[in-house]
């Protein structure tokens, strides 16, 4: 495992965040027609498509794909600059995946924080958390990284 965070950082990118993506993936396995109509807390579904099938579950494979990289760049790296680029990398990608949830939702549902369901914690609440945790980690907030020692073999 990467040492290289500081303990918060750690617990929540090499821990929590995959763990979330994996359940982000086996969710739609599971259950694919309630994945796909709990992705919007408070509109009935109408219709279950192959096409809604399909984007499910292949929104379910990238987010296995997500939990895969977290696991592999953090717990591989000793480069704080290679964990620093993959968390602006994913700090990036929050923003879109909020712009996009509070698109389709629009603004009155975005808010209801009363309204929203496990999906929608996930997709506004939980982003929003890994958004400014990896902010404020960004910006030194949460401790500074530890170098880790020269691996190189001296002759």
């Amino acid at each position: 495992m990467s040492t290289l965070l500081p303990p918060f950082p750690r617990l929540v990118f090499t821990i929590l965040e995959p763990l979330a993506c994996i359940g982000g993936y086996l969710a739609p396995i599971l259950d694919t027609a309630s994945f796909a109509s709990a992705q919007v807390p408070s509109i009935t579904p109408t219709q279950y498509t192959t096409t809604t099938q399909i984007l499910a579950l292949q929104l379910g494979n990238c987010y296995g794909l997500l939990a895969l990289i977290a696991i592999g760049v953090l717990y591989s790296t000793n480069e704080p600059k290679v964990a620093r680029n993959y968390l602006i990398a994913c700090a990036i990608a929050d923003v879109g995946h909020l712009w996009v949830t509070y698109e389709v939702l629009g603004y009155a549902n975005f808010v209801d924080v009363k309204g929203w369901n496990s999906l929608a914690w996930g997709n506004i609440g939980f982003t929003f958390f890994l958004f400014v945790t990896r902010t404020a980690y960004l910006a030194g907030l949460l401790g500074n990284d530890r170098i880790a020692a020269s691996t190189k073999k001296r002759i």
